[in-house]
């Protein structure tokens, strides 16, 4: 009996020393969750001949639980190395079969997909636009590698500041060649639906009427607009146009793109004692971009970003949660499958309900205390010494009996 209980420690702390062994060897694989060996006594009676005399027939290991307490998190340089901050595990289409995983470490393959090292897609929600995520069913997200469509400027933004005192230009007629004609000016670059710049000037004249300015615009040096009054209220706010907006006559760009429709804005522009001064100018159009790269924010959103400045939503990253996350299964390359013990996924997004937040350039570091494993390691070591003992000394025994004469 004494040989069977020692076998059994034996057998226990071999696998302790295995499970042992496994965490330290993956100190360093990113998104890995460290396992804990978990025993429990073994009792030769049944629950109906219990007695106070009985003994214990051993040790049985019952479990090997895995850990799922937050690793560190790691900075890298890379938009598409993902880390999790809280609960949840990252979603993917493994060739039809759906997995989950805390490494977040992704890139992208020759179709545009982002894939794992092991070519798995990261799974999110596509957008609907209007700043919308249809959270139905994930899908296989893929980076936008074509162009971004130009669009054509239709207002421009003037936050100006024209002096009071200004005095009227000695040239009453307009020469924009001539600069007596005029008292300031200045440019924006607007696009047309190709996506071809062009320069739109705007000169600013005083009229002698107070509070009171004329303007011209040139859209490439072809007047687009006529001679328009701006007026001023006696505190210095705009008080025409109304509402600031003043259109301007279509222009032709010439390059068979559609002509340019567009209103200039100078519902932020002020009449003050102080000198011309241009603190805001802006335009809604742009060029054609090419793809630069890919951003994730907190929430899990993934943005393309390209040349032009623009960014365009792809999708929401998609987030799993389990009732029981002890009970997935794990199938390898710090993966897991779901499970009759872990229950089913509970699919969600990042900062909602128990979701924790995305973190864009950064991994999640295993979450194995390597000190703590070592000295768990010695004290398997040791437990498999003296069941070793228990047994040498087991058999010193039964060689006495043996020898009885």
């Amino acid at each position: 009996m004494p040989f069977t209980i020692a076998l059994s420690g034996l057998n226990a702390a071999s696998a302790d020393l295995g499970v042992t062994a496994n965490n330290v060897a993956n100190v360093n694989t990113n998104g890995f969750k460290m396992s804990r060996a978990q025993f429990a006594e073994v009792f030769a009676v049944g629950t109906q001949s219990v007695s106070s005399s009985a003994s214990g027939s051993g040790v049985r290991l019952s479990s090997i639980a895995q850990q799922f307490t937050q690793g560190n998190i790691d900075f890298t340089d890379n938009a598409l190395d993902l880390a999790i901050g809280g609960e949840g595990f990252f979603v993917l289409n493994d060739n039809g079969a759906r997995s989950y995983s805390r490494a977040g470490a992704f890139g992208v393959d020759n179709q545009g997909y982002v894939v794992n090292a092991q070519g798995a897609r990261l799974q999110t929600y596509p957008y609907a636009g209007g700043g919308l995520f249809n959270t139905g069913t994930p899908v296989d997200l893929q980076l936008t590698t074509g162009a971004n469509p130009p669009a054509a400027t239709t207002r421009s933004s003037f936050g100006i500041n024209l002096p009071a005192n200004a005095a009227v230009p000695t040239n009453p007629v307009f020469d924009p060649l001539d600069p007596t004609s005029f008292n300031h000016t200045t440019s924006v670059t607007v696009y047309d639906s190709l996506g071809a710049a062009h320069t739109a000037t705007v000169y600013f004249i005083k009229d002698a009427a107070a509070n009171t300015w004329n303007t011209e615009v040139e859209i490439a040096g072809n007047p687009v607009g006529g001679t328009t009054q701006i007026t001023f209220a006696n505190d210095g706010s705009l008080q025409t146009p109304v509402g600031g907006l003043m259109p301007l006559n279509p222009y032709n760009p010439g390059t068979g793109a559609a002509d340019i429709a567009m209103s200039l804005d100078f519902g932020t522009a002020t009449q003050f004692g102080s000198n011309f001064g241009v603190n805001s100018l802006s335009q809604d159009g742009f060029t054609t971009g090419r793809l630069t790269g890919v951003s994730v924010d907190a929430e899990g959103i993934v943005f393309a970003r390209f040349t032009n400045g623009q960014s365009t939503s792809l999708g929401k990253l998609a987030l799993a949660n389990f009732v029981n996350p002890q009970g997935l299964q794990q199938i390898g390359d710090t993966n897991w499958g779901e499970s009759f013990q872990s229950g089913d996924a509970l699919l969600g997004e990042a900062g909602t309900a128990s979701f924790g937040n995305i973190q864009s350039g950064a991994l999640e570091a295993s979450n194995v205390d390597l000190t703590a494993q070592l000295v768990q390691m010695i004290t398997a070591q040791r437990n498999f010494q003296a069941n070793a003992q228990m047994i040498s000394t087991a058999d010193t025994v039964t060689q006495t009996v043996i020898n009885i004469r």
